[in-house]
């Protein structure tokens, strides 16, 4: 998806909202698991309910994989699904790919071309030669892990490295690979006092925001810190949407839940403009 469209969603919608399916087999309404395809079937009522509200999608592969064949059919109708009926949704794979090579010139194939996502996340420990496979996709976008919302990432990421944290290196090293443009960052929203440096260090790239929701962190902070001029910035939001309900009013609360989020983001683009 080209950039323009996805900025011109995010005003047409008043949202920078992304929808996390980190659909669990466990945690989805019961009366859903008598269909051949449960998290499918549960997917899509997501989609169909929320396509107003939301920007982006964000598919966790992890909670597809461990589903083992049938998890990747379900990973497969969806996103087809998406393509199909929602082309204006910018899809994202949570895949956290890197590798050789070789190896990530296969790993870029299978989300871009053989799935057709708009974007997957990546993993920069392995350097410029594990992410230049999925550059090459100019009409893609590839989101590298930045500053993460877990609270193990202040094992590596803030390491002082000549004066810098890592993860401030790993984003002004990116900066001189080959198709920059086409990078994203990932930056935990509870890591929001950071937020600001970052933006500084990307003033026009697009930021995605996990760690809103279930784990505590603060939309108008993020957007405060982070907003540019086009608002660059996709905030995620998995549980406290996907699970706002388990009984026969499920969708009910999730679209409650969303749209509180959308609410006050259109409050903050209003403001803004």
């Amino acid at each position: 998806m080209d950039k323009q469209l996805l900025v011109e969603e995010i005003y047409r919608k008043s949202s920078f909202l992304c929808l996390g399916l980190d659909t669990d087999l466990t945690k989805i309404p019961k009366h859903l698991l008598v269909n051949p395809d449960p998290v499918f079937a549960f997917n899509k009522l997501m989609i169909d309910s929320l396509c107003n509200l939301v920007v982006a999608v964000k598919i966790n592969t992890a909670f597809y994989e461990v589903n083992g064949a049938d998890g990747w059919v379900s990973l497969e109708k969806t996103i087809e699904y998406l393509n199909s009926n929602y082309p204006k949704i910018f899809t994202i794979a949570d895949a956290k790919r890197g590798d050789i090579g070789n190896t990530s010139d296969k790993y870029a194939k299978a989300f871009f071309e053989n799935l057709g996502f708009d974007s997957v996340t990546v993993s920069p420990y392995m350097g410029k030669d594990s992410i230049e496979p999925f550059l090459n996709y100019k009409e893609k976008k590839t989101i590298l892990l930045a500053l993460t919302s877990n609270i193990g990432s202040e094992d590596f990421q803030f390491l002082n490295t000549n004066d810098l944290k890592l993860y401030e290196q790993v984003i002004i090293k990116s900066k001189t690979w080959e198709g920059f443009e086409n990078l994203m960052f990932v930056v935990g929203a509870t890591k929001s006092e950071y937020i600001k440096s970052i933006r500084e260090l990307v003033p026009k790239s697009f930021l995605l925001v996990p760690g809103v929701g279930a784990q505590g962190g603060s939309i108008s902070e993020v957007f405060k810190n982070a907003a540019n001029d086009h608002i660059g910035i996709l905030i995620n939001s998995s549980r406290a949407i996907l699970y706002a309900g388990s009984g026969k009013d499920f969708l009910e609360k999730s679209i409650l839940s969303a749209k509180s989020y959308q609410r006050e983001m259109s409050e903050l683009i209003n403001f803004k403009i």
